[in-house]
């Protein structure tokens, strides 16, 4: 097959906050990852950092303590990691993603650039958070994920333009997966975390609940959806008024995704379909931000996980019962093709 060959590195993290961020400290300086550095230091210049720290004491202390291991091994201030790696008050470029969860299961597009993909299916077993597993951006951030309670969350984008001071929602999914055993507990910690642009969370658990939160950085409305289907714009009253003009293509998405319901796909079949690339939901315009990186099965029941890269990937299945209790064999990277459209 023509197109481009995109890596997706597999990481085990394993310790406390401080030993988890050492290693990804030094993940960072000694992966391509390093190359990003200067460009990060420039787009977060302008972050305060002491406010961030002091929001973090109260929301995430794990996470505080992660950002100090990350700054030792980088042998950089804490203040500097913190402006770069903790989500707050960051800048981050539209992307796009549709997500379908019924019978068990949780199905995801994720659609960007690899340009600024971290590229790393991340298992971490923290002494003091969840067992958790999931795609991750700015290292400490995640795209979507599952913990070791089955409480599943993904982030679809739906607006820049109107923003205010407080966390991008890859931090806030990390967040609600190490701290959080259920939807309930997820919505009722959404409520407490400064939200700094226009996002949906899709989330479900192993007792089946699914739900979207609409955040927005002044409120955030809870949606009780089962089936779930979720894209990138709003549908409640209060919060539909700050979509984007161009919401057409999340619409059409949404509702297509809402009439494979009726086919009762299992979780494997729900993957192909999501995975192919000639499917209404998987997408080409990488250059445009707007390309299918990876297709995500959750299934909160068993633990499972089902993921593939680009288009057309044979699925590879993990367990995180398995990464618990050291059976689990991971690969050291995950090999998938993408075609620009």
């Amino acid at each position: 097959m023509n197109g481009e060959q995109l890596v997706v590195r597999v990481v085990d993290l394993v310790g406390d906050a401080y030993q988890i961020g050492v290693a990804q400290g030094e993940e960072i300086l000694s992966t391509g990852l390093a190359a990003q550095l200067e460009l990060l230091r420039v787009m977060t210049r302008n972050v305060d950092a002491e406010k961030a720290k002091g929001i973090l004491q109260d929301v995430s202390p794990s996470l505080l303590q992660e950002l100090h291991g990350m700054a030792d091994a980088m042998k950089m201030d804490l203040d500097t990691v913190i402006r770069i790696y903790s989500g707050f008050d960051y800048p981050f470029p539209d992307m796009g993603c549709t997500a379908l969860a019924q019978n068990g299961y949780y199905v995801r597009n994720y659609d960007f650039s690899p340009n600024l993909y971290d590229a790393r299916l991340v298992f971490a077993k923290p002494t003091d958070g969840y067992c958790n597993v999931g795609l991750s951006q700015q290292m400490i951030g995640r795209l979507d994920g599952m913990n070791e309670k089955g409480l599943v969350v993904g982030l679809h984008f739906v607006n820049s333009e109107h923003r205010g001071e407080g966390f991008i929602a890859t931090t806030v999914v990390r967040m609600l997966l190490e701290q959080c055993a259920n939807v309930e507990e997820a919505t009722k910690l959404i409520a407490e975390i400064p939200h700094g642009y226009c996002y949906n969370y899709s989330m479900m658990d192993s007792s089946g609940a699914t739900v979207v939160v609409e955040a927005s950085p002044e409120q955030q409305v809870i949606k009780q959806m089962n089936p779930l289907v979720c894209a990138n714009h709003f549908e409640t009253g209060e919060l539909k008024g700050l979509n984007r003009a161009t919401a057409e293509n999340s619409i059409r998405r949404q509702h297509y995704v809402g009439r494979l319901i009726d086919e009762k796909m299992s979780a494997l079949s729900a993957y192909h379909h999501f995975n192919d690339g000639d499917s209404p939901v998987f997408f080409h315009h990488y250059e445009e931000y707007f390309g299918t990186l990876h297709t995500v099965v959750y299934s909160p029941e068993d633990l499972g996980l089902i993921f593939g890269v680009g288009e057309n990937c044979e699925p590879m299945h993990f367990s995180i019962e398995d990464f618990m209790d050291g059976t689990a064999k991971l690969p050291e990277s995950i090999r998938g093709i993408i075609k620009q459209g």
